[in-house]
This record gives structure tokens, sequence and C-alpha cells, in this order.
């Protein structure tokens, strides 16, 4: 499997510990009666660090598609190489980043590990255009 491919999968595999993560987070606030029943009555909004892993999870959900198609027509078209390859590494690295800098409050080295996981994207790009 390419290196471009196999960043594509270990980002799946982020994408369900950020999943996993929420809900852990989630049911420590309401508790696991309420997560396992009908949640017919609403429930006390999410703590802060709750709300910062729920933003981070939308987030990676959001870039998600566009580097996961990114990264397959890289692969369809034969046009991987180093650059593709890089671009693929920088984003899984910096999604991963991403994670704590947010649920830690840290806006401004947030805001730059984002960057440089678009700047991951649009390497990939670079290649397929």
């Amino acid at each position: 499997m390419t290196t471009e491919l196999t960043m594509l999968a270990w980002t799946l595999v982020l994408a369900l510990v950020q999943i996993m993560l929420v809900a852990a987070f989630r049911n420590k606030e309401v508790g696991l009666a309420y997560n396992m029943g009908a949640r017919d009555t609403p429930c006390a909004p999410p703590g802060k660090i709750t709300a910062r892993l729920q933003r981070a999870q939308a987030n990676l959900l959001e870039t998600l598609p566009i580097f996961a198609v990114a990264v397959l027509v890289a692969h369809m078209a034969g046009r991987e190489s180093n650059m593709t390859a890089l671009g693929a590494q920088i984003y899984l690295a910096a999604r991963i980043l991403y994670v704590p800098t947010y649920a830690l409050g840290m806006p401004i080295v947030r805001s730059l590990v984002w960057g440089a996981s678009l700047a991951g994207i649009v390497m990939v790009f670079g290649a397929i255009l």
C-alpha cells in the first residue's frame, strides 16, 4: 500500500478515535443511562473540553472527504510522488496534533496546526491539478 493510502487509513482510525473520545467525555457528563436511553429529555450542554473535542471532531469531518478524494484521485491517476506522500503525512500529523491543541484551548497553535493540515491537502492537490 502506498504512503498516501496508509495515511488515509490512519486518518480514518483517527476519526474513529475522535468519535470515541467525544462519546467517552460526554458519557462522563450525562451518564450511561441517559446515553443508552431514548434521550427524550434534553440534557445539560457539553462541558468546555467536551465541546472543544466535538468541534475538533467536526473540523476533521469537514476536511476528511476532501483529503480522502484527493488521495484517491492521486492514486488512481498514478500521480503519487514524494510531494503527495509528504502532504498526506503532514495532513495526518497535523490532524493528530489538532486534537490536543483544541482540547487544551491553545488558539494560536491550534490555528497554525490547522493551517498545516490544509497545506498537506494542497500538496496532494498540486499533484492532481
